[in-house]
């Protein structure tokens, strides 16, 4: 993924338009955006200031295409959403994924004790029945 593709993703990602990151850098509308169409080089600097004012450092920018990015939702106060980062390598992603089949087979082990229990009680209440149909 080249740095322009980057910078786009990520500002899609905090849900900002073009004009609203331009201002937030202090550019015009068209400077930034061809910035991100790749029609312009950008200097370690400035990768920098954008990189700021994403909510990261240059390293994590860099490094994007190694990670897996997600929304966390951390506070919801009626209108008012604040939205968080999460940054995952792809080793954390599979230890995460582990721990969530290893959840889903012990769901699975669970969901078929209780399925017993209920044809266990469903003989008694059979039992119970003829019982008391003959008593």
């Amino acid at each position: 993924m080249h740095i322009h593709e980057k910078l786009k993703v990520m500002r899609q990602y905090k849900g900002w338009s073009q004009e609203e990151m331009a201002e937030k850098l202090g550019y015009s509308l068209n400077g930034y955006a061809k910035i991100e169409r790749g029609e312009t080089d950008v200097k370690v600097d400035q990768l920098g200031k954008i990189a700021k004012a994403m909510g990261m450092d240059l390293q994590q920018l860099l490094n994007l295409n190694d990670k897996n990015v997600f929304n966390l939702v951390e506070s919801c106060n009626h209108s008012n959403i604040s939205h968080g980062n999460i940054v995952l390598t792809e080793t954390q992603c599979g230890n995460e994924l582990e721990k969530a089949l290893l959840l889903l087979q012990e769901r699975d082990k669970e969901i078929d004790n209780l399925k017993q229990q209920i044809s266990q009680l469903k003989q008694i209440n059979v039992l119970l029945e003829k019982h008391n149909a003959s008593g």
